[in-house]
């Protein structure tokens, strides 16, 4: 398969979270609005959410993935499961304490990490705690599916761990269905969200295992020890921890400043929704797929295909964000009207949300593009050097942070969040370039300026056309839909045929790809 039908089968599963995950947001926003409940959810639900990101997604697979890969080149079937086994014992009993520890002193947490001022509202402030102690288990789960998910992946089986997310939406989705039907009080609600996620985590882990006992890795726990290479696992974790969660830490630094303004952490994580559509179909399936290609040509001393792979990746990666970026940043109020505003989400939470989600556009394509450079670092067992990236990003997010929020508001926090990812992607594209380790082609330049003029072009026309149709965005909900998809598919199609016709994306790529949409879903595994 090549590597964009590769990313296709990750984008493709991906884009099925977060289409459901739309649903569910849509459901919160009616039944919870930007209300209290609402905000002790989202901030509970960070909390889990940003050890997974930081532990399982981030640190543990970008260190695991070449760890096993080269085990399984090494050594075979027997070496990769016998390491992995090693690092299963060890995984079940670190995460168990942590979740014990964590769940014990769960006040204290929120009181001064996840909310400070919610302390100025003790019932909120009680929901909160109650809510991340159900949740907490989740990243017990996750860590545990990070891991299934990095063996399959690195056997090139990437399907199924890109699907199973689809889970947490399908449950919460049911949750609030069952709750709107039931008509029962918000507090109600919460509460169920909160015992829905912690059960999603439990079915994401059950069909991982499956997952990984159908190809061969039935494993099982092993007496817990720091053998040679769980030790190496864990020196490669620790710069990798900063490094995989920098846009994780960076949105909890905002979610602490934003719990000073009632209502302004939802409204972030409602824009964050829109914006984690092209970065997390996008993003993840180039991150997911990039990482092991790469290992396995670094590790063959194939430096030509790495070269070959980042260049694609690059090329793929800001074709499809860049626009994506641009629509979000220039039509912005439309979207989120279309999508949220009903129930208890009213106009003028759809005007602060847009906002938000305009701010969080600008950082887009940086989001994106930090997943197609970082792992030109991770496949060379170079941890550290991203994670002191990473952490000047972190500062700058802080001080940016603190420096536009008197005068933006939740705006602030999220254009901070943006100029950081900026930072942290210059430095790593700067520091690959120095030392020779990945040199945009000629051809790969070329077509990133033609993507760039693309998207401009589009920008131009989403702008006018959101002007000429201001009566039927401001109009019932069916023509709005059928309005917000007219001006959305006439700016793919102006976007597409310049960049087709310019060589901007590699047209046998994208035939390939819709070709291979075509074929049975198990070819894509």
């Amino acid at each position: 398969m090549s590597l964009v039908g590769k990313f296709a089968s990750v984008g493709g599963a991906t884009m099925a979270s977060r289409v459901f995950g739309f649903v569910r947001e849509a459901l919160i926003g009616a039944a919870l609005g930007a209300g209290p409940v609402a905000d002790a959810f989202y901030a509970a639900f960070r909390f889990p959410n940003l050890f997974r990101r930081l532990f399982a997604e981030g640190a543990f697979n970008t260190a695991f993935i070449p760890l096993f890969a080269k085990e399984l080149e090494g050594d075979g079937m027997a070496g990769a499961r016998r390491f992995a086994e090693e690092v299963l014992s060890v995984l079940v009993v670190a995460l168990l304490v942590l979740s014990v520890l964590a769940i014990v002193f769960m006040p204290a947490l929120v009181g001064t990490i996840i909310a400070p001022a919610f302390a100025d509202t003790p019932e909120k402030f009680d929901l909160t705690v109650l809510m991340t102690r159900i949740m907490f288990p989740y990243l017990f789960c996750m860590s545990l599916v990070a891991m299934f998910s990095g063996i399959l992946n690195s056997m090139r089986r990437y399907f199924l761990a890109a699907i199973v997310p689809v889970l947490l939406n399908l449950i919460l989705i049911g949750v609030l269905v069952a709750a709107l039907y039931l008509g029962v009080e918000s507090r109600v609600t919460g509460l169920w969200l909160a015992w829905g996620v912690f059960a999603s985590g439990i079915a994401q882990l059950l069909f991982l295992m499956w997952g990984a006992h159908r190809e061969g890795y039935a494993m099982r726990l092993r007496r817990p020890r720091l053998t040679p290479a769980v030790r190496r696992l864990l020196v490669l974790m620790g710069p990798a921890l900063l490094t995989g969660g920098v846009t994780q830490i960076n949105l909890l630094v905002g979610q602490i400043i934003a719990s000073a303004q009632d209502g302004a952490i939802a409204l972030l994580n409602y824009a964050d929704r829109i914006n984690q559509l092209p970065l997390g179909v996008i993003g993840i399936a180039v991150g997911v797929v990039l990482l092991p290609e790469l290992t396995r040509s670094l590790k063959a001393g194939d430096e030509a295909d790495a070269q070959h792979l980042q260049n694609r990746s690059l090329e793929f990666a800001l074709g499809l964000t860049f626009p994506a970026a641009v629509g979000l940043a220039v039509m912005p109020a439309p979207i989120v009207a279309l999508l949220y505003e009903r129930g208890a989400f009213t106009a003028e939470t759809t005007a602060l949300t847009a906002a938000a989600l305009a701010a969080f556009a600008v950082g887009l394509p940086a989001y994106v593009l930090i997943k197609v450079f970082s792992p030109g670092f991770f496949a060379r067992e170079d941890m550290k050097t991203p994670m002191w990236f990473s952490m000047v990003a972190v500062v700058a997010n802080i001080v940016g942070a603190l420096a536009l929020f008197p005068v933006l508001g939740h705006v602030g926090l999220a254009l901070a969040t943006s100029i950081a990812a900026w930072i942290n992607l210059l430095l790593l594209a700067g520091t690959l370039w120095r030392r020779a380790a990945f040199r945009p082609s000629p051809a790969t330049l070329r077509r990133v300026a033609l993507i760039v003029a693309a998207g401009l072009a589009m920008g131009g026309v989403l702008w006018a056309l959101q002007g000429l149709a201001a009566g039927w965005l401001a109009g019932p909900l069916l023509l709005r839909l059928v309005t917000v998809l007219g001006i959305i598919m006439i700016a793919a199609v102006v976007y597409f045929a310049i960049v087709i016709a310019t060589g901007a994306l590699d047209r046998a790529q994208l035939m390939a790809m819709l070709r291979r949409r075509k074929r049975s879903p198990g070819e894509g595994r």
